[in-house]
């Protein structure tokens, strides 16, 4: 009897190294699409919710940044055979690669932030960036002096065309006869990541009379709010809250709460499609000590009049997306 104990003491030894070991394995991952998470926007709203769950959990994540278009498939995969779970790919460019991982391991949950993948082990969280884009679009119209008002965004997509919609929505519906001028950086994913380019588009729309400007650009804001602030012109920040690059100059950031997208998969994955507006809180408008000079009280309260309105149905905003046209 007893030369089987050093066997099933190695037994119990060995199975509590494979628990111990599948327990690592078991930690989650976030995947950081281009512009990296250090991008002042919307990475790095995903970051911040990441290490929020960090700090509470006591858990650490892994985490790759994509560098170039090729790399998605095969960030995921190498995820998914680390056995990481959930696999969060923030941003909708990752969606075809996701597509094609989930099937291949569907005991994994997957997550993506901004696009829609329907399959049973994926949980997908869409932002109605139109109504937080109606809303700062209401605000550049209300403080506009010029009557003009301008619009940057990044790569040329539907999604960035819902921001410019929104915005375009917002001020015509406050001021009937005002002038929206749009521009975008690229059509390739190079255009997130091009504040030159942002500066230059701009300076052009300034040139024009614009004097206020939302930047829907990613890392490429960072050139269009240096603009605003070297015109002395106002600028609106995107994703993240953005006010404290440009204090003084910033009006305020569209905020888009990819933070708290990202912590509440950590938390609790659950599949299925969650849509995050204004009433969910997944969208709105920053206000904090580097906005407080230019946001008044009563400028702040037509604001908020404005979001209850969109919030309590009075006001329907229309989504690029679902028409694939700006109709309103």
């Amino acid at each position: 009897m007893t030369s089987h104990l050093p066997h099933a003491r190695t037994l119990a030894a060995l199975t509590l190294l494979a628990t111990s070991a599948l327990a690592q394995a078991q930690q989650p991952a976030v995947i950081f699409d281009m512009g990296g998470k250090f991008d002042k926007s919307f990475n790095q709203a995903g970051y911040e919710g990441a290490e929020r769950w960090k700090k509470e959990a006591g858990k650490d994540y892994l985490q790759f940044e994509i560098s170039n278009d090729t790399q998605r498939v095969q960030a995921i995969r190498r995820m998914a055979e680390k056995g990481a779970s959930p696999v969060i790919s923030i941003g909708f460019a990752q969606a075809s690669a996701l597509q094609q991982i989930a099937k291949d391991y569907p005991k994994i949950q997957f997550a993506i932030i901004d696009a829609q993948v329907n399959l049973p082990n994926v949980q997908s969280v869409l932002f109605k960036e139109h109504e937080g884009s109606y809303v700062v679009g209401a605000m550049a119209a209300m403080v506009s002096k010029t009557g003009k008002v301008g619009f940057v965004g990044g790569m040329d997509i539907p999604l960035i065309r819902k921001f410019q919609c929104g915005y375009e929505q917002g001020a015509k519906k406050t001021n009937p006869k005002i002038e929206v001028f749009s521009n975008m950086t690229g059509t390739t994913s190079t255009a997130w990541n091009d504040p030159t380019r942002g500066g230059e588009l701009a300076k052009a729309q300034f040139a024009k009379g614009s004097d206020v400007v939302f930047a829907a650009a990613g890392g490429t804001g960072v050139g269009v709010y240096q603009a605003a602030k070297d015109a002395g012109k106002l600028a609106i920040g995107v994703d993240s809250n953005q006010n404290h690059l440009q204090p003084g100059t910033m009006l305020t950031s569209m905020v888009k709460r990819v933070d708290v997208a990202v912590y509440n998969v950590l938390k609790g994955w659950k599949p299925g499609v969650q849509v995050l507006g204004l009433k969910e809180g997944g969208v709105d408008y920053a206000a904090d000590e580097h906005n407080a000079k230019l946001l008044t009280p009563a400028l702040k309260a037509k604001v908020d009049a404005v979001k209850a309105d969109i919030i309590a149905g009075k006001v329907k905003v229309a989504d690029y997306m679902a028409d694939n046209a700006c109709k309103f």
